[in-house]
């Protein structure tokens, strides 16, 4: 009776809350390489969520179709989906220019006005983060994607600048994902943590080792979301051993390099 007595103040306490489920991925060269089987692995493991944010779509032919491909195929499983995909990031060489998308179920959450590519640092920041801002049950958030330069590179240098976008932005409610290629433990997220940011996961490797060692798989603590704790209620979180459903590395990798983040969030 006690045990059941705390299930339905769990369940009534939970529905005073806005809940959503945001998933993140890199997923490695995003377009027409991946095939049909790929793409239905993919829509398997992100269809449970609302909102996906995928980076490292292929800024030429072939990246644009592979999201349709996607939406297409999750539309199959129960739920309508709709996507949106950036323009081409305006990188320093043609190679390094990649897209960004969203996709998310139309019945859950709805899109507020127009996606975009942040302008302001483009010259500063080699693949500028694409804003999408969504609302759920009257309240509304903006989820920030990103993928920033390798970790020879020093991503670092382009994630200083993520300090003054919440000043670019006072009225909206940034919740910042991607693939930073450094860990949250570096300095240069200290000042975005003094705003009040806080990162999702904390020393968790996220990117594909080529072989796996004993079991260990993962290599470098990349992935991340950086959110404002005073606006957003952490409900649940995690990560996707995808590659737990292959036989080898190498087989998983075709799928990407990197495994999906995600985190059920309420609003305040």
């Amino acid at each position: 009776m006690k045990s059941l007595l705390s299930l339905l103040l769990f369940l009534i306490y939970c529905s005073g809350f806005s809940q959503t489920k945001l998933l993140s991925w890199n997923i490695e060269n995003f377009g027409k390489s991946k095939s049909e089987a790929s793409i239905t692995y993919i829509a398997n493991t992100m269809k449970n969520y609302d909102i996906i944010a995928i980076q490292e779509v292929v800024a030429g032919y072939g990246g644009p179709q592979a999201v349709a491909r996607l939406a297409d195929e999750l539309n199959r499983k129960g739920a309508k989906w709709d996507y949106v995909i950036s323009d081409p990031t305006s990188s320093s060489s043609p190679y390094k220019s990649e897209r960004y998308a969203f996709l998310w179920k139309t019945n859950k959450v709805k899109k507020i006005g127009k996606a975009w590519l942040e302008k302001k640092y483009h010259l500063e920041i080699d693949r500028e983060p694409y804003f999408c801002t969504f609302q759920y049950d009257n309240k509304q958030f903006t989820v920030v994607n990103f993928h920033a330069i390798t970790q020879k590179k020093q991503p670092e240098t382009e994630i200083k600048y993520f300090k003054f976008l919440p000043q670019e932005y006072p009225n909206l409610n940034l919740i910042f994902t991607g693939d930073f290629n450094c860990p949250q433990s570096h300095t240069v997220f200290i000042p975005l943590k003094k705003l009040g940011y806080q990162s999702l996961l904390i020393d968790q490797k996220t990117s594909l080792k080529q072989e796996c060692k004993k079991e260990n798989c993962l290599a470098s603590e990349f992935d991340n979301m950086y959110f404002e704790t005073s606006k957003i209620n952490t409900l649940n979180s995690g990560i996707i051993h995808f590659y737990e459903n292959f036989t080898t590395l190498k087989e998983a990798r075709i799928i990407s390099d990197h495994i999906p983040i995600w985190f059920e969030f309420s609003l305040n």
